[in-house]
């Protein structure tokens, strides 16, 4: 099964989109899994963000014709009409976390994209070729790296790059700031984004060669994600709460096309993701030290109360990639790696933080319906609480774990957890 491409996208910008691809692209590799994030906004942003300047000018001051890696440079052998697409040679951040390049000169493919895509109506195998460029190169990228996801940010317009773009997409996070412009932009966003997969679907079925594969042109809207308000006493402060409150409702009639009289607020609405604060000076403490805010370190400044605003962080985006994942086809890696990384704190004696990481597990895990990684959690859960000499709580999880595993048929398992209690 292919990973999922999840593409950030609001067509106003300036409302902390790369930023949030960044994080994101940090948070899954912490949590376990591996990650592709792919610049394809022609400003490349989130390259500027994952590497220095003399990386970056290493990289596009490259003369090497054989060297395929910034976007651009992929779609270059179609784009001269020599070649089709090349492999994407992705820059390595960690073990695990991996970049495709932007490229300023993207913006060079946005006419040929333009003109191909009234193309595909007349049955034109290069038509296709070029359309799903970045589809084809987003997949290679993916098994490439053995990718678990790939998160891909796009620049702030309804042009032709951003339209091949989001046709290659499974899902789409739309990033909003809370004020006019942004709210302006979600109601042009939900009417194109249902044009462009009609006019797809309608294109897919001419493609002449049957050996070229496409992309489904899914772009299911996930949710919302709401940044950069301000906040006193936890609550926005009141020059924001206007346009907040004006969110859902565009949302749900605008994008994902619900006409019901239910009348949502921020707080209860299921399609809203998060709703992320400002972070005041630790965001350009953390583009200083070019790592996410929540790997701040007492070196790179983040001394005092910053401290307890980076674990604060850490919690923030890992709720939120936790429900992206829910609502993507990432949930049961992301439920198992979390599980994981309980397993390794309680190995170190670190409780209190393996209980947080387990729990967490749990819950995922019983809204997936993992019958075997749940019976595990639950050993794991027991003998966490008879190091913490909480006997009765530790029978329980033992008696939990000891069920599932009857139920599954797991005899070895069942004999392994019978003679470690006894």
């Amino acid at each position: 099964m292919n990973p999922p491409i999840i593409a950030f996208f609001n067509k106003k910008g300036g409302v902390g989109k790369t930023s949030l691809v960044y994080h994101l692209a940090w948070m899954y590799y912490d949590l376990g899994l591996k990650v592709v994030a792919a610049d394809l906004d022609p400003q490349a942003n989130l390259t500027a963000a994952f590497l220095d300047e003399d990386r970056l000018e290493e990289v596009w001051e490259d003369s090497n014709t054989n060297s395929y890696n910034t976007i651009f440079r992929c779609i270059k052998p179609l784009l001269s009409g020599i070649g089709d697409v090349a492999a994407p040679d992705l820059e390595k951040i960690e073990d695990g976390l991996s970049l495709l390049i932007g490229d300023l000169q993207l913006s060079g493919f946005e006419d040929e994209l333009s003109s191909q895509w009234s193309d595909c109506l007349d049955r034109k195998e290069r038509a296709f070729r070029v359309i799903s460029a970045f589809w084809r190169i987003l997949s290679q990228a993916a098994t490439n790296s053995s990718a678990d996801v790939v998160l891909v940010d796009l620049g702030p317009n309804l042009g032709a790059i951003n339209r091949a773009a989001l046709i290659s997409a499974d899902y789409v996070v739309v990033p909003l700031s809370p004020d006019l412009f942004s709210l302006q932009g979600l109601k042009n966003l939900g009417p194109t984004l249902r044009r462009w997969r009609e006019e797809w679907q309608e294109r897919i079925l001419k493609n002449p060669a049957t050996d070229l594969a496409l992309p489904t042109g899914k772009m299911q809207a996930v949710g919302y994600i709401v940044l950069q308000h301000g906040v006193r006493s936890n609550r926005p402060v009141k020059s924001f709460q206007r346009w907040i409150a004006k969110i859902p409702n565009i949302y749900k009639t605008e994008v994902i096309q619900q006409n019901n009289d239910i009348v949502e607020t921020i707080s209860n609405d299921p399609n809203r993701l998060a709703l992320l604060k400002h972070y005041q000076s630790l965001m350009p403490m953390a583009q200083e030290s070019h790592k996410p805010i929540f790997h701040l370190k007492p070196a790179d400044g983040a001394i005092g109360a910053h401290v307890y605003a980076v674990q604060a962080v850490f919690k923030d985006f890992k709720d939120l990639a936790q429900k992206i994942a829910d609502r993507t086809n990432i949930k049961n890696g992301i439920a198992e790696t979390i599980a994981n990384l309980g397993r390794k704190e309680l190995a170190c004696g670190n409780l209190e933080k393996a209980e947080s990481l387990l729990q967490d597990a749990l819950l995922q895990m019983n809204l997936i319906g993992m019958k075997y990684e749940i019976a595990e959690v639950n050993w794991n859960l027991a003998q966490l609480e008879l190091r913490k000499y909480n006997q009765p709580l530790a029978t329980q999880y033992y008696q939990t774990a000891h069920r599932l595993f009857s139920e599954l048929g797991a005899a070895k398992d069942l004999a392994r957890i019978e003679s470690e209690w006894s």
